[in-house]
């Protein structure tokens, strides 16, 4: 009996995602657990295993498009062995309605074959690995003008290169394959107010929303739309960190970390959220509790080239200088390179983000929904100080000095909650020994 395969709860929330690729084509034969699409949801590319062993008998999806939980994106049909096993009594019948602009897919096996140097069919797809395909995305190539070097007409990696390499030699207007169709635009919201007609002013361009930015403009108007925000800020003295940093952080790059200034204050958060410990909870509205967590797993905001995106450190406070340095640095650079998992960007609990290195000063950080707070920090800079001398005298000295801004719901904190969190943290990070002393 056919089975319809439906895109899976993905949990955190997430309703939606992109279709990357179609990592299988019409008459192949699956196993369990094998990749069969890489879906982009909620600024994560992830794999979908499937989970059925059979054949493919229909692809209704296509790269480009966007799918939502429950969305049917391919039926199978029995393998010989299962043909042979009773039908179960409640299976539903599958879904036979495509859903809006999605396409069929009916390809002949020969014709998922292709042959070197053969056009392929537009509509099937091209064996490549996960790993290739994305690959091509970043080198901006279309598999499908691609020749095949693998076996069985399989593309791999250095074709890509290769293809690339060729595209460059030629110049833009001399490289092969055919354009690259602009992917459909989805409505982030379906009751949202109506916008002027801007071409009557002159000319626009319209581009579709997609994969990060999509996912950051729905967070961000649900977290300010459901979040009463108010932000302390502060000055953090960074002069005996520094010098603690610069003293240690040959060693620990040695040891494949990067001692930034993150690091430490991710300690310093994780200090200040078990003396505060409201900071480390959720608001749930529907049953009129408070949902306070007993672990402290960190958010760490990263710059990427196609957006923000937010992987999560877990059990901070159980960790030592070293381990977090070795850890935020290669889930930061695994986060650049589009490698970090669904699962690691799940289940934090307070969120730091730090546009320093970026130059930037104050700033007003959104809330990452559920969570009720998050720290921002700026850049560390000279200024003049104040410092009063043994003798009762006053001087002006120049010390490191870096901004600090601390968001929290209104519904669950208030001002003074703000001032003493503030408090710890800056106290710990003022003084290394100050925060070694306070670690649990």
């Amino acid at each position: 009996m056919p089975r319809s395969f439906k895109l899976p709860d993905l949990g955190e929330g997430i309703h939606e995602g992109e279709v990357l690729s179609v990592l299988v084509a019409v008459g192949d034969t699956v196993k369990e657990g094998d990749p069969i699409l890489e879906v982009e949801t909620d600024k994560a590319a992830a794999e979908i295993p499937s989970p059925f062993t059979g054949t493919v008998a229909e692809i209704k999806v296509k790269p480009g498009d966007m799918v939502r939980v429950g969305d049917v994106l391919m039926t199978f049909s029995d393998t010989e062995g299962e043909k042979k096993q009773p039908p179960e009594e409640k299976e539903p019948p599958p879904e036979e309605e495509e859903m809006p602009g999605q396409v069929e897919e009916k390809v002949d096996e020969k014709k998922a074959k292709t042959p070197e140097g053969t056009k392929r069919d537009k509509e099937t797809p091209v064996p490549a690995s996960p790993a290739t395909r994305r690959l091509a995305r970043e080198l901006g190539v279309d598999l499908r003008a691609v020749r095949p070097g693998g076996p069985g007409g399989r593309v791999t990696a250095d074709d890509v290169r290769q293809f690339a390499e060729e595209g460059k030699k030629k110049g833009p207007h001399e490289a092969a394959g055919p354009p690259e169709e602009k992917p459909e635009a989805v409505p982030l919201e379906e009751k949202a107010p109506e916008l002027p007609d801007f071409s009557q002013w002159g000319a626009v361009e319209r581009v579709p929303v997609r994969s990060i930015r999509r996912a950051t403009a729905k967070q961000m108007a649900l977290a300010w739309s459901q979040i009463p925000h108010v932000y302390n800020q502060d000055m953090v003295d960074m002069s005996k960190l520094e010098a603690f940093r610069q003293k240690h952080k040959h060693e620990v790059e040695e040891k494949g970390g990067k001692l930034s200034i993150t690091v430490f204050a991710l300690k310093a958060a994780a200090t200040a959220l078990k003396e505060n410990p409201r900071f480390n909870a959720s608001m749930d509205l529907r049953s009129g509790e408070m949902v306070l967590k007993h672990y402290y797993h960190i958010g760490v905001a990263v710059n990427t080239k196609e957006g923000l995106v937010v992987p999560v450190i877990r059990d901070v406070d159980r960790k030592s200088i070293l381990e977090l340095s070795i850890e935020l640095k290669d889930l930061v650079d695994r986060t650049r390179e589009r490698k970090v998992k669904l699962a690691e960007m799940q289940g934090g609990t307070f969120t730091i983000t730090n546009v320093g290195p970026m130059g930037g000063g104050y700033f007003a950080p959104i809330i990452n929904f559920p969570e009720v707070a998050i720290l921002g920090m700026g850049a560390a800079k000279m200024q003049p100080t104040v410092m009063e001398d043994d003798g009762g005298e006053y001087r002006i000295v120049p010390h490191l000095k870096m901004p600090v801004v601390v968001s929290i719901d209104h519904r669950i904190l208030d001002g003074a909650d703000a001032l003493r969190f503030m408090t710890t943290l800056i106290e710990s990070m003022e003084d290394p020994e100050e925060m070694f002393m306070t670690m649990t």
